[in-house]
């Protein structure tokens, strides 16, 4: 792992008790969580509602802030879409959404931060083929905290990622960026947002 002025963590809340949840952020030295779902709620799990894992969070002397609406996995504007479903490319490529990774870039400079979303599985996530993609392109090396405390870096998740799509992790005629790109790609189509109003739309179409 680099150092921790360019490193950024990534954990899942789950189904954790808040003091579990807290115990793995204190094991990986986190002073800073940024919560990145568009929707900061969970009806299942509410220790992880917005204003209470906020309160949480700073009663045990940690920074929180919210950045749901610039790194969330949906979004308001309609051209990120195709017949319904967001597509991340077109996402990371909005304005919010770079002003969004700016601000975690910059916040290393001072803070060990965790990237904060639901999902239990990094791979089950747009933490992962979303924002993190878009940190290790800015050359920020990416963690990811798994359920049970151990660290994964970005690397080995995406070999993971290309073991459970079935796909080799050597090709004659493909790259390695290619062919993981190829895996997120069909990982995204599995697991991004699909807007079923602009599906309707687009079915009977608009007029």
């Amino acid at each position: 792992m680099s150092d921790h002025g360019s490193s950024v963590l990534t954990i899942g809340h789950s189904t954790h008790s808040i003091d579990t949840f807290i115990a793995l952020l204190r094991q990986h030295g986190v002073t800073a969580l940024a919560d990145v779902r568009s929707t900061p709620f969970s009806r299942f799990n509410p220790q992880f509602n917005k204003e209470a894992i906020e309160r949480s969070l700073k009663a045990q002397g940690f920074k929180y802030v919210f950045l749901g609406g610039e790194l969330g996995a949906r979004s308001d504007d309609r051209s990120c879409y195709e017949n319904g479903r967001v597509q991340y490319a077109r996402l990371a490529r909005t304005p919010s959404f770079q002003r969004g990774i700016d601000r975690v870039v910059r916040g290393t400079r001072e803070h060990r931060i965790v990237l904060m979303c639901a999902e239990k599985e990094p791979l089950e996530c747009h933490r992962t083929l979303l924002v993190a993609r878009a940190l290790v392109e800015q050359r920020v090396a990416v963690d990811h905290i798994l359920a049970d405390g151990r660290l994964e870096t970005h690397g080995d998740s995406m070999v993971r990622l290309l073991a459970v799509l079935g796909l080799p992790d050597e090709d004659l005629f493909q790259s390695r960026q290619e062919r993981i790109a190829q895996a997120l790609a069909l990982q995204e189509e599995r697991i991004a947002y699909v807007d079923q109003k602009l599906v309707a739309a687009a079915a009977g179409g608009v007029r």
